[in-house]
């Protein structure tokens, strides 16, 4: 009888300080060595044999570093962001990429009540004026939660997290989130309401959304003048949200009370107009800085490694389909399902209340809930904060109330192969987008947008504006975006009927921004002006 002489154990390398847990969730079935991941000259030899890399944020995995590790399986990121990581490099090298998507979300909300309650009692200036030899009880006099109304702007995970710890001090609940269902906001005890009313009525305003277009600038000087006067205002999410020098001007005119800050538009911050101020509690990104988040970053991705290294379905993967679980003839539609879903949530403007998701065609002979999935992941890209991966998309629809469907058929009259996403609106309306995968490329191809016919490459930054079909509006639009600077790659029109709504596609080299769209919409007199950005993530 031969025993089989077992293989060397596969490298795993660590390159960042990791929790002393990461070890012991790892094993002894691996060599584990260690390598500064900052330092790129070491990083790349050490990557030779590894099978998997363990990183945080400050080693970057892009193609060179892919390209030095053929022996690559697995690349692990102890944290939720995936910026220092080239997925889509990963993906095309069958490299799994990994992350930990849950790991600092109470870390992070128990910090947004502890600054809005810093910010409330005047905690740190009073600490600081006490420890200065000052007994000055009488000027820091502060403010109650109980009975007041807190509005929470993004009702995602860490949204939820900090609603639910509010509640227990008495407080009205509010929240502004256009991707989340009414019920669902009810089960949580939180009252939905538009941005404008959220502001109007908010004693204390916390924010909890991921940084996008739509996002980026959303507070500025007109929605400050818009809120109570001594609004307290927190944002522990990210950095831009609120226009810091439009904050400060508040707080020194005292039409916002104090402010808890924890993210910066530019970081490493050490410079602010906001740190200069006494009604300000300010910290350096410490949302996720706590021990146990770090301590479950690190184990979370550890068993995610050992999943990937015994050849076992990994729950946290990004790239799933780089597992090879989905046949060959799928895989080129779910980039294409995605932007279709990217697409989706421009157009609709937010959540829908059902999506259905129809594959028609050659790819129908095979199994396509996936592309359901792929579908999800486009639809939630810039909804939530952490990364839309193929496990946790269908719990980020549960989670906001959205029914997801999906039928196909192997017979489509019209294209070799076509998927379209429908969904019904809360107030009724329907939204339909289609796609085809075109050419011996397999490139991703618009063939329909709320209803009209395109025939444009599903890539870029795409504009869409729905106007009344007359002269001259292609010439504004080409002088609006010329004005700013912004290259027109192509540019589509689509009608009804002569005379009825028309549908202009255009497709830029740049992103616009909220204002300029809401400024080309003004002067077509467009009745809805959307973007999506399709680029590669």
């Amino acid at each position: 009888m031969t025993v089989p002489v077992p293989g060397p154990a596969p490298v795993v390398l660590i390159a960042e300080e990791l929790a002393p847990s990461v070890l012991e969730v790892l094993g002894t079935d691996v060599e584990i060595r260690h390598v500064d991941g900052a330092d790129r000259a070491a990083l790349l030899p050490a990557l030779a044999d590894a099978a998997a890399v363990l990183i945080r944020s400050a080693t970057q995995i892009d193609a060179e570093a892919l390209a030095a590790a053929p022996q690559l399986k697995v690349v692990a990121r102890a944290g939720i962001g995936l910026d220092n990581v080239d997925v889509a490099a990963a993906t095309e090298r069958g490299v799994l990429v990994v992350n930990a998507p849950t790991s600092n979300i109470v870390s992070a909300a128990e910090h947004a009540v502890a600054l809005l309650l810093a910010a409330a009692r005047h905690i740190p200036a009073a600490d600081a004026s006490l420890r200065a030899g000052k007994w000055a009880r009488s000027k820091f006099t502060g403010v109650e939660l109980t009975e007041k109304t807190v509005g929470v702007v993004g009702l995602g995970r860490i949204g939820v997290l900090v609603a639910q710890r509010l509640a227990a001090f008495g407080v009205t609940l509010i929240a502004y989130d256009p991707y989340i269902q009414p019920g669902r906001a009810a089960q949580l005890g939180v009252r939905l309401v538009s941005l404008d009313e959220l502001l109007r009525e908010s004693d204390f305003i916390t924010i909890h959304l991921p940084k996008t277009p739509e996002t980026l600038g959303l507070i500025g000087a007109d929605q400050l003048a818009a809120t109570k006067r001594g609004v307290i205002i927190v944002n522990a999410a990210r950095g831009g949200l609120v226009d810091e020098a439009a904050l400060a001007a508040a707080l020194g005119s005292g039409q916002v009370g104090a402010a808890g800050i924890d993210v910066y538009a530019k970081e490493p911050c050490t410079d602010s107009p906001l740190f200069g101020l006494p009604n300000v509690v300010v910290t350096p990104h410490l949302g996720a800085s706590t021990t146990e988040a770090q301590d479950k970053a690190g184990t979370a991705v550890a068993r995610s490694v050992r999943l990937a290294l015994q050849g076992d379905f990994v729950p946290d993967a990004v790239n799933v389909q780089a597992g090879g679980i989905v046949a060959e003839d799928v895989r080129p539609g779910l980039p294409l399902a995605e932007k279709l879903g990217r697409v989706f949530t421009a157009v609709a403007g937010g959540l829908a209340q059902s999506v259905h998701v129809e594959v028609l065609g050659k790819i129908a002979e095979f199994d396509v809930s996936v592309v359901s999935l792929a579908v999800l992941r486009g639809v939630f890209a810039d909804v939530v904060e952490e990364p839309v991966t193929y496990v946790n998309a269908p719990l980020l629809a549960g989670q906001r109330g959205l029914e997801v469907a999906l039928t196909s058929d192997p017979e489509s009259p019209d294209y070799r192969n076509l998927i379209t996403v429908r969904g019904a609106m809360s107030d009724g309306t329907g939204i339909t987008v289609s796609g085809t995968l075109y050419g011996k490329n397999q490139v991703p191809k618009l063939t329909e947008v709320g209803g009209f016919d395109l025939d444009l490459s599903a890539d870029g930054y795409l504009l869409f504006f729905v106007y009344a079909d007359r002269p001259g509006v292609v010439g504004a639009v080409g002088a609006a975006l010329g004005e700013a600077g912004i290259n027109i790659a192509g540019a589509q029109v689509s009608r009804t009927t002569q005379g009825g709504d028309a549908l202009m596609a255009v497709t830029v080299d740049s992103p616009v921004s909220s204002e300029l769209l809401g400024d080309i919409a003004g002067r077509i007199g467009a009745r809805q002006a959307r973007a999506a950005d399709l680029n590669p993530v």
